[in-house]
Order: C-alpha cells, then structure tokens, then sequence
C-alpha cells in the first residue's frame, strides 16, 4: 500500500514539474539599451534595403510600403484597417486577418487622441495613413508597452505593425 501511495505520488510529482515547466516564460527579456541597440540595427537594415525610413514627430519610424490617396486619417475619423503586429525578430503575434472578432479582417474603430485602448505609437503612426496607403510601423517601447508586461508582450519591445487603411470615414 505504501509503494502504491509512494509510486502514485512520484508520478504526480514528476507531472507537477512537467507542465510547470510548460508555464515558464522563456521569451528574451530586453533592457532599454538593449532594445536601443537591437532597433538601430533593424532600422539600418531596412535602410541597407533601400527603405525610406521616416519618423513621426512623437518617434514612430514608418516605411510607407504603398502610398494611398486623399486626407490623411486625423483625431475623430473612422478608420477600417487590416494589421499584423511582429516582434522585431519576425514573430507574428497578433493579427486582424483570422481573428474571429473580425471577420472580414477589417478592424473598424475610431482615431482619438490619447485613446487608452490603443497603444500611443499605433494611434500616432495611423496619422501618416491615407485611404488605400500600407506602412510598416516600428514602435519602440516607449510608445508601446515599456518596461511593463502586457498580456504576450514582455518588457522593453519594440513593435512592428503591417496596417492597410481600407477606409477612412471623416468625423
């Protein structure tokens, strides 16, 4: 009986410490200097490409990758955009294209300033959009999440978004 217990009682220890070791976060941690550094080198590699790398007044970098037409989107319009947001390394981490909250993978919301829903960055580089244009904008994390973890997005990461603005409907 007590062989049975003790048996019983290793192998629900042995599980224990294999899923527990399934839960540990082993995504890299990054230091501001680190994520600095990590950024300056994807930006001059997307200018070694021959990308024209802009930069919004708040420090948003953005490629214009097709240029749309007419008013840039401002403060108060409707804007319907397809996205998906990578870490620096390429990984894909969240997108508008499968997600069930959108169907057609168009997210439709409306551009307001200092919008808490929003990271400041997203919200800021929508404003150098016109309807039809796409971009790729490059967050640092600052105007991210910072030295905070939210949700999959661990500390001190810069973020890159690929946005189409399908439509803008002025306010």
């Amino acid at each position: 009986m007590k062989t049975k217990l003790f048996t019983l009682g290793a192998i629900a220890t042995f599980f224990i410490i294999s899923f527990s070791s399934c839960l540990k976060d082993d995504s890299k941690k990054y230091t501001h200097e680190e994520e600095i550094a990590q950024r300056e080198a994807y930006l001059e590699g997307l200018r070694d490409k021959g990308s024209n790398v802009q930069k919004t007044e708040k420090g948003v970098y953005y490629i214009v990758i097709d240029e749309g037409e007419g008013d840039f989107a401002k403060s108060g319009d409707t804007l319907s955009i397809t996205y998906s947001g990578y870490f620096i390394d390429g990984v894909l981490f969240d997108t508008s294209l499968d997600n069930p909250n959108f169907p057609d993978g168009k997210m439709e919301f409306v551009l307001e300033d200092d919008d808490s829903r929003m990271i400041p960055g997203f919200e800021d580089g929508m404003k150098v959009m016109n309807k039809e244009a796409k971009v790729q904008l490059v967050i640092p994390s600052e105007l991210a999440y910072g030295s905070q973890w939210s949700y999959i997005i661990p500390p001190y990461q810069t973020l890159i978004f690929v946005i189409k603005l399908h439509e803008i409907k002025p306010s």
